[in-house]
């Protein structure tokens, strides 16, 4: 702490207003900067640090008004008492101070102070890692996860706008994944290619080659003025910044692109701010990742279905054909004999007839497994009662579909189709392995508008009371590819066996408006 006051500049001494207690006040209040206020609230004497802190000589200082309002007096000057203002520093940066103010004789304040500009600002970078966090678990889309995680960008004080680049190669064209801030720049990347057909020196570039981030101050000043960057001069004269950071994202030694952050005019990027984009770009990075990563698991599971459909078909149609072959060799055979008994023949065509209309059903029950084409056309619902009514026809199995009549299905056709081929597969497995006899296909809604889906058989299958992924006899069911799809969109799968004896799979997947959804798990019940 400073002990030196500083006075005005005609006298060492503090004017008649002030007594000798304003000195004892001031020793007494423990902080960085110490002043004396007049009734007016004008400062009247600051001590070193005060002249430190607001970045002016005392002789400027005297007589000016003081940020603080001395209608927030505390009658104790006690330290709990906090307040907070501004103040614009000569270097035009703005500085958040908190104060407490104490009455001394005369009518005049003794003020406490410190610059909290920094603390501040951490503060709010970490509460932006939070919800940039939150907002990588919760959300359904790459886009609507790094929209959210640049706005948090954006949102501290000290930043003006934000995107989130991503490239496969430094030759290969970007992609926007995030951005804010910006006015109209929806052709972005259009621009910036022309730029560089210009011979625009991109320096985000160097960030996403070398994988160190990128500082160069006062960047706007320069591309304004570079002919090169001309068709992107529109988008970036809006917003008012200054100079320019770009962090690379990475992920497992991989850069996956980049966040260039756009800084306020006098806001330099200082090791915190850069430490915070650091922060940002891990959540950006992981949320690419991630994405990367399911829709890998999406092209898996869809070359694992092709393979169980290719092995339906050489067991049901396949196999149908081949004995209806042998059955038309038959009838041919028995034609050519003299002694042809028509009764033999009439036999041979009526099970060459059933052998016929067996294998059409399955044929067109696979092709509907391929290409569900009233998924698009009636809707989810109407979906699986067509593909039950072909089950139900090929197996004999009793299926009751049924949907609450509230129900009204937002979800986007891709979550509809992960939420069909799981009632899919879950009739594979009850027709499979369940000797069941009947079948309840439930839609409904939970309390918190949770969109819950339900597959209940009254069968025996094998006795399991859990779904763990390492247990390959679980594999086998498409309970981890079912768990799969139901974790893409941020739901949960629960499996298991009834109380009441058959089994039952369980979807809950998040309304899409109320995102928060749980982590996806199969556990059993």
């Amino acid at each position: 702490m400073h002990n030196d006051v500083e006075p005005t500049a005609d006298s060492a001494r503090p004017p008649d207003t002030v007594d000798d207690s304003v000195f004892r006040v001031l020793m007494e209040v423990s902080a960085d900067g110490l002043a004396v206020l007049d009734r007016h609230g004008h400062f009247v004497l600051l001590n070193t640090a005060a002249t430190e802190l607001l970045g002016l000589p005392a002789d400027e200082l005297v007589g000016r008004a003081a940020p603080f309002d001395i209608d927030d007096v505390s009658p104790h000057g006690s330290r709990q008492d906090r307040h907070h203002t501004t103040w614009p520093a000569p270097d035009g940066r703005r500085r958040d101070l908190e104060y407490c103010l104490a009455p001394v004789a005369g009518g005049a304040h003794a003020v406490w102070f410190s610059d909290v500009t920094d603390t501040l600002r951490q503060q709010e970078r970490l509460t932006a890692i939070a919800r940039a966090a939150s907002s990588v678990a919760d959300a359904y889309s790459l886009r609507t996860t790094l929209d959210a995680v640049a706005r948090e960008i954006a949102m501290t004080a000290n930043i003006a706008a934000v995107q989130i680049l991503a490239m496969d190669d430094p030759r290969d064209e970007l992609r926007v994944l995030g951005m804010a801030g910006f006015d109209d720049a929806a052709d972005f990347t259009e621009r910036l290619s022309a730029c560089r057909r210009r011979g625009a020196k991109v320096s985000f570039m160097d960030a996403f080659q070398n994988g160190e981030p990128v500082v160069v101050p006062h960047r706007k000043a320069a591309i304004l003025a570079d002919p090169a960057w001309a068709p992107l001069h529109a988008i970036m004269s809006y917003p008012s910044w200054d100079s320019f950071v770009s962090m690379p994202l990475i992920v497992r030694g991989r850069v996956l692109g980049v966040i260039n952050a756009y800084y306020v005019p006098d806001e330099d990027p200082g090791p915190h701010s850069l430490a915070f984009l650091e922060a940002m770009a891990d959540h950006a990075a992981v949320a690419i990742d991630t994405a990367s990563l399911l829709a890998q698991t999406r092209s898996q599971a869809q070359l694992d279905e092709r393979r169980r459909l290719a092995r339906d078909l050489h067991d049901s149609v396949v196999q149908q054909l081949l004995s209806m072959r042998m059955q038309a060799k038959a009838l041919h055979a028995q034609l050519e004999r003299v002694d042809t008994d028509p009764g033999r023949i009439r036999s041979g065509a009526e099970e060459l007839a059933e052998l016929s209309g067996s294998a059409l059903a399955d044929l067109r029950g696979l092709v509907f497994e391929l290409r569900p084409l009233d998924l698009a056309e009636r809707g989810l619902v109407e979906a699986v009662r067509a593909h039950a009514a072909s089950q139900q026809a090929r197996t004999g199995l009793a299926i009751d579909v049924r949907a609450s009549s509230d129900l009204e299905l937002d979800s986007s056709i891709d979550v509809q189709e992960d939420l069909y081929r799981i009632v899919q597969e879950a009739l594979h497995n009850v027709v499979k392995h369940a000797h069941a006899t009947a079948v309840k296909i439930r839609f409904t809604r939970s309390e918190d508008g949770d969109l819950v889906v339900e597959v209940l058989d009254n069968g025996y299958g094998p006795d399991r009371t859990s779904d763990t992924a390492g247990e390959a006899d679980h594999d086998t069911l498409g309970l981890v590819s079912m768990r799969e799809r139901t974790q893409r969109w941020g739901g949960r799968l629960v499996a298991g066996a009834r109380p009441a004896g058959g089994w039952a799979v369980r979807v809950i997947l998040p309304c899409p408006s109320v995102p928060g959804a749980g982590e996806g798990e199969a556990d059993g019940r």
